[in-house]
């Protein structure tokens, strides 16, 4: 017999699926919380908020436009890097079209995900720092 999920598991899927369904981040009270609680997630990694208590980052989602833009289906969300922008593909369980520029020439690039399959490219993906300083600065990195 599986336990149940802790509240904080369930707010998360609510966030979640409030981000998939509405193309944007969910003020507390969409998804019966409160700042309190978001504040208490974002202590645990759980989110990123700002000053004002409001979600900038939900990975894979963002809660702010970002360069790196994901469409499918008429569906648009923002990621917070081509990682996470892939990640909300596979979240969902769909096909797109990832969007973001060069952050050297400012080239527009695309990626696609096809049949569950990445399509093939040459890009290198590169990031900035190692994974383990991320949350020194998730917003930045």
């Amino acid at each position: 017999m599986s336990r149940p999920a802790s509240p904080d598991v369930e707010l998360r899927r609510r966030i979640f699926a409030f981000f998939a369904a509405n193309k944007r981040a969910p003020l507390a009270e969409e998804v019966g919380a409160t700042a309190v609680d978001f504040s208490r997630l974002q202590e645990r990694h759980a989110l990123v908020v700002d000053d004002g208590g409001n979600i900038v980052i939900a990975n894979p989602f963002s809660g702010i436009p970002t360069d790196y833009v994901v469409e499918s289906d008429g569906g648009r969300w923002f990621a917070n890097c081509c990682w996470d922008a892939l990640g909300i593909l596979a979240a969902l369980g769909v096909d797109g079209v990832v969007r973001s520029h060069c952050s050297d020439c400012g080239e527009l690039l695309e990626l696609r995900i096809r049949h569950g399959e990445l399509e093939p490219t040459s890009y290198v993906a590169h990031f900035l720092l190692p994974a383990r300083r991320w949350y020194d600065d998730l917003v930045f990195t």
